[in-house]
């Protein structure tokens, strides 16, 4: 076993219930005067309301930034900065799905130290310090909640990450209730993106891919595996709802620490140029890329197919192609739009989306298998 070092989330409350009496959980932490950041899809739906209460009940000062949209850009981030400024913040709750938590991290960081967005770009360049944080998903997908990774939307449509663990939160609130009434599809996408966390983490060509983030990604795999399905067909059933977040929390600290590759490289442009949410852009090109890395790297897919698919563990010969098929199958079951053209991506996009999926070395360099921009063409010409 090569040395590693595993990295997470300080501290994590998982319980139905627990949003609601957020001000208990986080006592001090985040001082009196706390911005939160979230989306208006959440705002609208009330979903926030009670954490809201519990917060100013607590005697504390709240202000709600809830400008955050998919894929957020950089004028958003710098937006919901400034109203922190304003507002003297002294401490940062991201609530909602990976959108909002990202913009609180990095709106943290940049509330807390004088260092520039520019120098934060990339793996280990923030510096710090930030505000106090914590952060609450509202969505079973990016698990963002344990991950120090926040990717913003730069000029030309490019996505843009800053990979530190400074922007790790003091606090991740898992709860349940929280995700009951969201919709299928978006259950569906996140879901999904859960599963791609996993798989990526597990099959990482990072020299930090250790025995934690595996055993984690298995555990992820079964638990994703064995729920999704029921989620998206019996949308409050709590328990089912309660298993994908802690399934997508384990798949966030699993790529965390072994990070994620080509398909999530890929799947940028595609989010980035188009607006295809992350999840489902995930989806759109996972198979694909598995079979191109399978060529080389099969024994990786063999070996945690029937984590996701029970089924499969009877299975000798062929068990990685069979893993790819099941997961294919689960995409149509869930009712996922299959290929690129399905989304409105026209077939004259594919060599752009291909030059700017080599921009994401960072992700591409943890492939099973190197990906040049001709294999990525390729790929994306499958997808089609």
């Amino acid at each position: 076993m090569s040395g590693f070092q595993f990295s997470t989330t300080k501290s994590l409350i998982c319980r139905p219930g627990a949003a609601a009496d957020l001000a208990a959980s986080v006592g001090a932490l985040l001082g009196q005067h706390i911005l939160v950041v979230t989306d208006p899809g959440i705002r609208k739906l009330g979903l926030i309301d009670a954490a809201l209460a519990s917060l100013a009940a607590a005697g504390c000062e709240v202000f709600v930034f809830d400008a955050v949209e998919a894929d957020p850009s950089r004028a958003t981030l710098m937006a919901a900065v400034a109203a922190g400024q304003t507002f003297g913040a002294t401490g940062v709750v991201g609530f909602g799905g990976g959108s909002s938590l990202d913009v609180a991290k990095l709106a943290a960081l940049l509330l807390g130290s004088d260092q520039p967005l520019d120098e934060a770009w990339g793996v280990g360049n923030a510096k710090g310090p930030r505000l106090p944080l914590v952060l609450v998903p509202t969505t079973a997908g990016t698990g963002s909640e344990v991950t120090p990774v926040s990717i913003i939307t730069v000029e030309n449509d490019e996505k843009r990450g800053v990979s530190s663990a400074i922007i790790l939160p003091d606090l991740a609130v898992l709860d349940a209730d929280l995700t009951l009434g969201l919709p299928p599809a978006i259950t569906a996408a996140t879901g999904v993106d859960a599963m791609v966390h996993a798989i990526e983490a597990f099959t990482s060509k990072s020299p930090n891919n250790n025995p934690l983030s595996r055993m984690l990604a298995r555990e992820a795999l079964r638990l994703l595996g064995a729920n999704i399905e029921t989620v998206c067909a019996e949308g409050s059933n709590r328990s089912a709802r309660e298993a994908m977040l802690l399934g997508s929390m384990l798949a966030g600290q699993a790529f965390a620490n072994s990070p994620v590759a080509a398909v999530h490289a890929l799947a940028y442009p595609i989010g980035g140029i188009f607006h295809v949410p992350h999840g489902l852009s995930n989806a759109l090109v996972l198979a694909p890329v598995l079979r191109f890395n399978a060529e080389v790297q099969a024994d990786l897919y063999d070996e945690i197919a029937a984590d996701a698919f029970p089924s499969l563990a009877e299975m000798g010969q062929g068990r990685t192609s069979a893993f790819i098929d099941a997961l294919v199958s689960l995409a149509a079951r869930l009712k996922l739009p299959p290929r690129l053209r399905d989304v409105g991506i026209p077939e004259d996009a594919l060599p752009r989306m291909a030059a700017d999926a080599m921009k994401q070395q960072r992700l591409l360099v943890n492939n099973p298998r190197p990906v040049s921009e001709a294999d990525a063409l390729a790929i994306y010409r499958t997808a089609w």
